[in-house]
């Protein structure tokens, strides 16, 4: 039984939500999103309230249930919060710039990085500073009020360059736990 596609979402003040046949649009403050609702799936909103409801017990319809649920309720808080993740670039020389709809990065290699910013995404670049070891850091934050448009973006940023476990250089999330290694020993 899923649990989550039958919690109710309590609709904010600002939010309104439209049920289509089979997309739910949610228009908020921020922008308006749409949310899937796949076949098997009903929706309905009474007195700002949304539930969700299956037709069958079947186990992929089950499933799908929970994430209907999910996806909306993450359209909502888009639409009224947004959302957010904050990156870290480590490294000597290391850095990110802004310039219009376009981010340029210089991690290292022998020209600088030119990546394209989609449409809802916002990166906010905050001063350098230095952590225990003085190894430089470039703080950014990139925001946007789809989620998933969001992860996706902020995973091919951390491509451009991981983070290598010696010396921990290159782009990872603020909150990423990083395992380093030890290096070679060398002659004793």
């Amino acid at each position: 039984m899923s649990r989550i596609g039958y919690k109710p979402i309590e609709i904010p003040a600002g939010v309104k939500a439209i049920i289509e046949k089979d997309k739910l649009i949610i228009k908020g403050v921020k922008g308006e999103l749409e949310s899937p609702i796949p076949q098997g799936i009903t929706a309905k909103c009474e007195n700002n309230i949304l539930r969700f409801g299956r037709d069958s017990d079947i186990k992929q319809i089950k499933a799908l249930h929970g994430l209907t649920r999910a996806l909306a309720m993450n359209s909502i808080i888009g639409v009224t919060e947004g959302f957010s993740r904050k990156m870290e670039i480590v490294g000597v020389g290391y850095k990110i710039s802004v310039e219009g709809k376009t981010a340029v990065f210089s991690l290292g290699y022998a020209h600088p990085i030119i990546y394209h910013i989609p449409e809802g995404i916002e990166i906010e670049v905050n001063a350098s500073d230095k952590n225990p070891e003085n190894i430089p850091r470039a703080n950014f934050i990139v925001k946007s009020i789809d989620k998933h448009l969001l992860g996706d973006f902020v995973s091919k940023i951390r491509k451009l360059r991981k983070p290598e476990p010696y010396k921990g250089k290159g782009i990872r999330y603020s909150d990423e736990k990083l395992i380093r290694k030890a290096g070679k020993s060398g002659a004793k």
